[in-house]
C-alpha cells in the first residue's frame, strides 16, 4: 500500500513539473529585424587573459564561454537581425601602453574574425586604448581603414579622466576630422567606492559614470569644439534625463561659454540606446529631452538573455511607429550601409 502512494506521488510530482515546464515565456513579437546597438563581444583568448588578471570570478558561465553562434543563437529568438559588438568594462587598458594596444589590437581581430563568418548579422565598434594617445591614434586607422569598423569604443572614463578631458583632444580631433561615430560604454570610477553595501557596484554607479562623462564632454567644451563626432550613448544616458534641471542651470554660469548653444541643445546631439533602461519612468524622461529618432534597442547580451530585453522593451506599450524607430528604423539613419544587407 504504501509503495503504491509512493508510485502515485511520484506520478504527480512528474505531471507537475511537466505541466510546470510547458509553461512558455512570452511569445517574442515578431518584428522586422531588431537592431541591436549593445552586444558585448567576449573573445575568449581576451576573457582568459582577463580572468588571470583580475583573478575575477563572475556566476555567469556564458561569460566563459561566448562564441559568436551563441551571440547569433539569442539574437534568433530575440528576432535581432543585427547587433553591433562592442566591449564592455573594463576594456583593453590596465595601465600598460604596450598592454593596452595588444589586447585593443586582439579583440578587434577576434572580432573580425567572428564578423567575417556572419557579415549581414555583426557590425564592429572597435575599443580604444586611452589614454594612450598615440596607440589610440594608431587604432582608429587600423579600425577604420583597414578593419571596417562601423565605429569606435570608449569607456566612460581612462584612470578618472571623463571624456571632455584636454588630454583627450589630439583623439577627439582625429574622431572629429572623420566624423567618427564613438560609442561609450560605463566602468567604474577610481575614486568611488562601494556606497551601497550588499549591492553590486554598478547598479547605481554606471547610470551616475554615463552622466558624469556626458557632463564633462559638454562642459569642458569638447562637443562645441569637436562638432562632427556621433556620440552614442548606453543605458539611456544614465541619470542624465532625470537631471536635466540642474544640469541646464550651467548655461547661465561662466561655464555656459563652452557650449554657446545651451545644455539641452548638445544633449540633443547625442544618440542613446536603452540597455537596461526599459521602464516609463526613464523612457518618458528621455523622450522628453531628444529627438526619438536619436534613440536605439540595446539588449546587453550577454549579461542579460536577449530576449528577456525585448520583453522588458514590450512592456513599454509603445506606439508602433516609435517602436519601429527604436528598434530598426533609426539605426539605418545613422548607419546607412544597413540598407545594403536587406535585413
Amino acid at each position: 500500500m504504501a509503495a503504491k502512494k509512493k508510485a502515485a506521488k511520484k506520478k504527480v510530482a512528474k505531471k507537475t513539473a511537466k505541466k510546470k515546464s510547458a509553461v512558455k515565456a512570452p511569445a517574442i513579437r515578431k518584428a522586422r529585424g531588431r537592431i541591436d546597438l549593445h552586444h558585448h563581444f567576449l573573445p575568449q583568448d581576451y576573457m582568459r587573459e582577463e580572468h588571470a588578471r583580475s583573478n575575477a570570478t563572475h556566476g555567469n558561465t556564458d561569460l566563459f564561454s561566448w562564441t559568436p553562434e551563441k551571440s547569433l543563437e539569442q539574437m534568433d529568438k530575440a528576432g535581432i537581425a543585427f547587433a553591433f559588438a562592442s566591449t564592455s568594462t573594463p576594456g583593453v587598458w590596465y595601465g600598460d601602453v604596450e598592454l593596452g594596444r595588444r589586447l585593443a589590437r586582439q579583440w578587434t581581430d577576434a572580432a573580425v574574425e567572428a564578423i567575417g563568418k556572419y557579415p549581414s548579422r555583426f557590425g564592429l565598434f572597435a575599443p580604444l586604448p586611452l589614454p594612450d594617445t598615440e596607440g589610440s591614434l594608431a587604432q582608429i586607422e587600423y579600425a577604420l581603414d583597414q578593419a571596417g569598423a562601423d565605429g569606435l569604443g570608449m569607456l566612460a572614463n581612462f584612470e578618472g579622466k571623463w571624456l571632455g578631458d584636454p588630454s583627450f583632444w589630439p583623439v577627439m580631433e582625429e574622431l572629429n576630422r572623420r566624423n567618427a561615430i564613438v560609442y561609450v560604454h560605463p566602468t567604474f570610477t577610481p575614486c568611488v567606492k562601494n556606497t551601497i553595501p550588499n549591492a553590486q557596484m554598478q547598479l547605481v554607479e554606471f547610470p551616475f559614470e554615463t552622466t558624469r562623462t556626458i557632463a564633462n564632454l559638454i562642459m569642458s567644451g569638447t562637443t562645441t569644439k569637436y562638432p562632427n563626432i556621433r556620440w552614442i550613448f548606453a543605458h539611456n544616458g544614465g541619470a542624465t534625463p532625470m537631471l536635466i534641471g540642474r544640469l541646464e542651470e550651467q548655461d547661465h554660469r561662466p561655464v555656459g561659454k563652452n557650449f554657446p548653444a545651451g545644455m539641452r541643445a548638445e544633449l540633443r546631439k547625442f544618440y542613446y540606446d536603452n540597455a537596461s533602461a526599459w521602464n516609463t519612468s526613464a523612457m518618458a524622461a528621455l523622450m522628453n529631452l531628444v529627438p526619438k529618432d536619436h534613440m536605439f534597442f540595446g539588449s546587453d547580451y550577454p549579461f542579460l538573455a536577449a530576449t528577456e530585453a525585448v520583453h522588458k522593451f514590450d512592456r513599454l506599450k509603445l506606439d508602433p511607429a516609435t517602436r519601429a524607430a527604436i528598434e530598426r528604423n533609426n539605426a539605418f539613419k545613422l548607419f546607412p550601409r544597413l540598407k545594403a544587407l536587406k535585413i
